[in-house]
């Protein structure tokens, strides 16, 4: 009986999309509509009666965050083909959140420890009226922007820094502020401009941050280079605006 090892749970990866609007947030709270809950809730709905069932994200969002492409992890004791899987957790799931894809994972994945890379994308519709169909997944700035000193700016923050003055933090301890912002481009289409981050790893509240610094900086409310001020002082002021939520989605993550 020595020899016999315990039987090992199968390990689910799925991507997931959702209109963050109605949730407050990814992480389960108590008495609070959160995406982790919810897609938590209709897993259990498959699994063996009182088995524990915990889903880990890839990351955080906010509330009023969106995602294209979150990754989460849970473990079940069912064995079924994952399209099956997929379909059946989709029934469960209200109409703002979708399981796009499942696939089994080696039980050594982890949802967050192992990504190497995310990508975050901050969409703001920039006319004097705003479009009311896009109001739940765009910023609305009303001012024309200078994209090529926001280009300027963005050249600024591309690298490894210390990102402290970029953002919030809401009893969360971090050990260490640092992170490597591998590249911020700009997409423009008609008045919608997209700016697409990818890093190593973001802050509370940092791609909001970084995406209200550059608006105002098109705006004309600083010049570029004081985007190095802000940078080097590692303190967040109110200078720093964080950008609505809305705007913000969550696109992909890297392993």
């Amino acid at each position: 009986m020595d020899d016999i090892q315990p039987l090992t749970v199968p390990r689910y990866c799925a991507i997931i999309a959702y209109d963050g609007t109605d949730f407050k947030g990814w992480q389960k709270q108590p008495g609070l509509r959160t995406v982790q809950e919810t897609i938590e809730e209709a897993v259990r709905k498959l699994a063996p009666e009182g088995a524990e069932i915990v889903i880990h994200g890839s990351g955080r969002t906010d509330a009023g965050v969106h995602a294209y492409g979150q990754v989460a992890h849970f473990d079940l004791n069912r064995d079924m083909p994952c399209t099956q899987l997929c379909r059946a957790l989709n029934r469960w799931l209200p109409y703002d959140v979708r399981i796009l894809e499942i696939k089994r994972v080696d039980n050594n994945f982890h949802a967050r420890r192992t990504a190497h890379s995310k990508e975050y994308r901050y969409r703001i519709y920039n006319a004097e009226i705003m479009h009311p169909m896009l109001l739940r997944t765009c910023a609305h700035v009303g001012k024309p922007l200078n994209i090529d000193k926001m280009k300027q700016a963005a050249a600024i923050l591309i690298g490894e820094h210390d990102f402290a003055a970029f953002t919030a933090n809401p009893n969360r301890e971090v050990e260490t502020t640092v992170r490597h912002v591998y590249s911020i481009d700009f997409v423009k289409d008609g008045p919608i401009l997209e700016l697409r981050f990818t890093g190593n790893g973001f802050l509370y509240k940092m791609v909001r941050s970084l995406s209200g610094v550059l608006i105002s900086v098109g705006e004309g409310k600083f010049e570029p280079d004081f985007v190095q001020v802000i940078m080097d002082s590692k303190e967040r002021t109110a200078i720093v605006e964080t950008a609505p939520a809305r705007g913000l989605s969550l696109y992909k993550v890297n392993y």
